[in-house]
């Protein structure tokens, strides 16, 4: 079973054949023999099937030609490590959360009688770490905004596939855009660490909302619980996810000018850094020219509300 969080969708991509020199024996690479690999990687198809776009969902001919470029090309001694380059790859896809790989070798120089030797491994993306602003201005149930904001952060912290790393301090801030006739926002800014993939997460957080009945009537309008995925991965080593998809835009588009994202951001973390354009900037000079007068400092910490 899928670890919780990892999508429950299939993609299974079967028998991509090669010819390839891997083996311990000098003959295997000499001469080489067939491999077929079997390659299922698991992934959130609830936005391809509603959008019919190749671009939200898995390119199987790519997944199929870059495992058969590893059949056919650096040669190895195991198939151990055939299987484990192939699942690197795969997860190099966006959508993908978990992938297994399985390489056949029904030529090994077994010396016994047989059908087939084959090697499966199951992979998942490594954690990587990702912010999550937290926002609120609706009461829910006989819950203020501060304290669903607090339920919310500890919803987060209890999720099997996410790590709180770290929480800021809370603000209040005024609405921006949207309608104005809005109460003031509660907002904080939540550091995890996940091995969920960027669409995976955002498709939690989104549960997360709507069990605390969010809804999304008003663009901008007052809500419950708003829970933005700001940044995905490292942008100090590339290893950050951009996007500009409808259903994933990454980094957050708008994050950088949001003075209710950055003020509390740079209090749970104080070297953050965010991708602009083609830039990695600074959070804190990225506060530095905004306008935080709608923002009114740290009124409690989280920590305090759980």
């Amino acid at each position: 079973m899928s670890p919780a969080g990892t999508a429950r969708d299939r993609v299974l991509l079967r028998g991509v054949r090669g010819r390839g020199f891997h083996g311990v024996f000098e003959h295997e690479k000499r001469d080489g023999q067939d491999f077929v690999v079997d390659v299922e990687l698991a992934v959130d198809l609830a936005a391809p099937g509603a959008s019919d776009d190749l671009a939200d969902t898995v390119n199987y001919g790519e997944v199929g030609a870059a495992a058969l470029a590893r059949i056919e090309g650096e040669p190895f001694d195991l198939i151990e490590r055939l299987a484990e380059v192939i699942a690197e790859d795969a997860l190099s896809h966006n959508a993908v959360d978990e992938v297994t790989v399985t390489v056949h070798k029904p030529q090994a120089p077994v010396g016994v009688p047989f059908e087939d030797v084959e090697v499966r491994v199951v992979r998942r993306r490594p954690p990587v770490a990702s912010v999550v602003a937290v926002g609120a201005n609706l009461p829910w149930g006989t819950s203020s905004p501060a304290e669903t904001l607090a339920g919310a952060v500890e919803a987060l912290g209890h999720h099997p596939a996410l790590s709180v790393v770290a929480r800021s301090a809370v603000v209040e801030s005024d609405p921006v855009g949207g309608p104005a006739d809005q109460p003031v926002y509660v907002n904080a800014v939540v550091l995890v660490r996940t091995s969920l993939s960027p669409v995976s997460l955002l498709r939690e957080l989104h549960a997360v909302e709507a069990a605390f009945d969010r809804t999304r009537e008003v663009r901008w309008g007052a809500r419950t619980l708003d829970l933005d995925l700001v940044q995905y991965g490292d942008p100090t080593d590339d290893t950050d996810v951009v996007s500009a998809r409808p259903h994933l835009t990454l980094p957050h588009p708008r994050a950088h000018e949001r003075a209710f994202v950055l003020v509390p951001w740079l209090d749970a973390d104080p070297g953050a850094v965010l991708r602009v354009a083609d830039d990695v900037v600074p959070v804190a000079d990225l506060l530095a020219r905004v306008d935080t007068s709608g923002v009114r400092g740290a009124s409690t910490d989280v920590s305090e509300l759980t």
